[in-house]
């Protein structure tokens, strides 16, 4: 894992993350600790489908998430890589 997270990449992730909606759909992903469609999202959150998709695109955009096309339908599953360089920079203000 690369230790040291460019700052606009720690900028995009911090504000990704500052959406409580954002939070609960990392969580929901990560429960599944499997790839997860928007569809799901969709149902579990009673959302419409272009604001699932637009806190989805933000996830991607930030490198929290990862994607693959599968067909019509795109799923999505969590980026420990990047969270990872996230909680190590987070835990250097702790020492």
């Amino acid at each position: 894992m690369n230790k040291r997270i460019d700052s606009r990449k720690l900028e995009r992730m911090g504000k990704a993350l500052g959406d409580p909606c954002r939070l609960k759909i990392v969580e929901a992903i990560k429960k599944k600790d499997d790839w997860m469609v928007c569809m799901e999202l969709i149902e579990m959150f009673n959302l419409a489908q272009s604001t699932v998709s637009h806190h989805l695109k933000q996830l991607v955009d930030a490198d929290l998430l990862h994607f693959e096309k599968d067909g019509r339908n795109t799923k999505y599953k969590i980026n420990k890589e990047s969270f990872g360089e996230y909680a190590f920079y987070l835990n250097s203000f702790l020492y």
